[in-house]
């Protein structure tokens, strides 16, 4: 009787707001041809759904694989996946050169400011507009003392983006370059709870 050698490729979890993953994740970087050459589609497309179909259900990607290839044939095999199960890590604005072999991240705001005169928006409005156009289950919750302002928020509904215009929203603001505090200073202290993986039980 032959031995069955598959193995169960347990979950574990991320911090603790609940996100389940496979104990091993899959790196696509080399699907695309970042240190090695690429691989065709069909095959790199091959490689997600069999890692996936032995338990793997974490991939990494980034945008500057490729650039953006990755991402594209990461795109191509969820169709053909229950996108439901699967959790996808990525990094983005990140910038390079060949030679020198140097990474930056992309921080500069020229297409930012291209897109907010092609829209005929203020920044916030821009910005804003981006953030209603993450989804449809994405309502921000948005507090002022003026009402200038609060015309302002409300006239983001207006500006309709492009998957372009995202893509240069995304690029142009670097997520740690927010300005301001992101919690109630009083609870700095307690940051923490929210930050670190829970101890093993």
């Amino acid at each position: 009787m032959a031995e069955d050698n598959t193995i169960e490729i347990p979950r574990v979890k991320l911090g603790n707001q609940g996100l389940e993953v496979s104990k091993l994740g899959f790196g696509c970087m080399g699907l695309t041809g970042v240190y090695n050459s690429p691989v065709a589609d069909e095959d790199g497309i091959s490689i997600i759904k069999d890692a996936f179909s032995k338990g793997i259900t974490f991939f990494d990607t980034s945008d500057v694989y490729g650039p953006h290839l990755n991402e594209v044939l990461i795109g191509k095999a969820l169709k053909q996946l229950p996108r439901e199960k699967i959790q996808l890590a990525t990094k983005f604005g990140i910038t390079g050169t060949v030679d020198p072999p140097a990474i930056a991240i992309k921080g500069t705001p020229d297409a930012y400011r291209e897109t907010v005169k092609k829209h005929q928006s203020s920044p916030a409005q821009l910005a804003l507009a981006w953030v209603l156009h993450q989804g449809d289950d994405v309502v921000p919750i948005l507090g002022t003392t003026k009402i200038k302002n609060l015309d302002t928020n409300i006239g983001s509904l207006r500006v309709k983006l492009g998957e372009e215009d995202l893509k240069q929203v995304s690029d142009a603001i670097l997520i740690d370059q927010v300005a301001g505090n992101r919690t109630y200073l009083g609870m700095t202290h307690l940051q923490w709870n929210f930050a670190n993986t829970p101890p093993k039980v």
